[in-house]
């Protein structure tokens, strides 16, 4: 599924700041429910070059209504099967020690972004380098950001369309895994929509906190999944953080 974006807080040219957020999600997946994980806050922009939470990028275009940028980032949809409750998988007819984990991918890609008085309109292509899923995704989001005070808000909707390798490997079954018995299940691509609401607070001159909200909802293809905690349509995730400016 989609990741959450940690790619808010403002940055200029020469701006170079550390920081630690966590990310809190509540995992579609089986068993496994509210997830809490620490992520280390990195940005740095530079005149090309740029790093953000688990994004690395290069300008090829950046003016100010414009940008197109080359990227590689980090996909943490990965799960060991340990994670998984072994009652819930059994429940859907899986047995959790037929099961194969799931790696995290890196994705290459290219982002466009469109920016105007109505607001922000960005597309993203990537594609998985890793191995992990050989998958790709397309994603089309709308934001609207503003200030109201000292804070910034970025409130978004968009939807991603994952391709069919992509979801297979993260809400499908294997081969090894139905060689050992477990029913098929091999789900075509799907897209994923969702709003999400950002924000970024700055606390005197080096300091800044930020975080994002999102709800997804999940198509059938993900929600229909053997892996999939039964009933569960829908996905809300979160992240918060504090970040300190040099």
């Amino acid at each position: 599924m989609p990741a959450l974006s940690l790619q808010f807080a403002h940055a200029e040219p020469g701006d170079f700041s550390l920081g630690l957020g966590a990310a809190i999600s509540e995992s579609p997946y089986a068993g496994v429910g509210t997830q809490v994980n620490p992520i280390p806050l990195i940005k740095y922009e530079g005149e090309r070059f740029y790093v953000n939470g688990v994004t690395a990028g290069y300008h090829l275009i950046n003016a100010v209504s414009f940008s197109l940028d080359a990227t590689v980032a980090l996909l943490t949809d990965g799960i060991d099967r340990d994670d998984f409750g072994r009652r819930e998988l059994a429940r859907n007819g899986i047995n959790r020690d037929l099961l194969e984990d799931r790696d995290n991918g890196i994705d290459a890609g290219l982002a466009a972004k469109l920016r105007g008085a109505a607001g922000q309109l960005e597309v993203v292509a990537k594609n998985d380098i890793s191995g992990a899923s050989d998958g790709y995704s397309l994603s089309l989001e709308y934001a609207y950001p503003f200030t109201w005070g000292n804070t910034r808000f970025k409130p978004n909707i968009g939807a991603t369309h994952m391709s069919g390798n992509l979801v297979h490997y993260y809400y499908g079954t294997l081969k090894d895994e139905e060689q050992r018995g477990i029913a098929q299940y091999r789900p075509g691509s799907a897209t994923v929509s969702y709003v999400g609401l950002g924000f970024s607070q700055p606390i005197g001159k080096q300091w800044e906190v930020s975080g994002n909200l999102r709800y997804s909802a999940l198509p059938d293809e993900l929600s229909d999944s053997p892996l999939v905690e039964r009933d569960t349509d829908s996905s809300t995730s979160m992240f918060i953080g504090i970040s300190r400016k040099f």
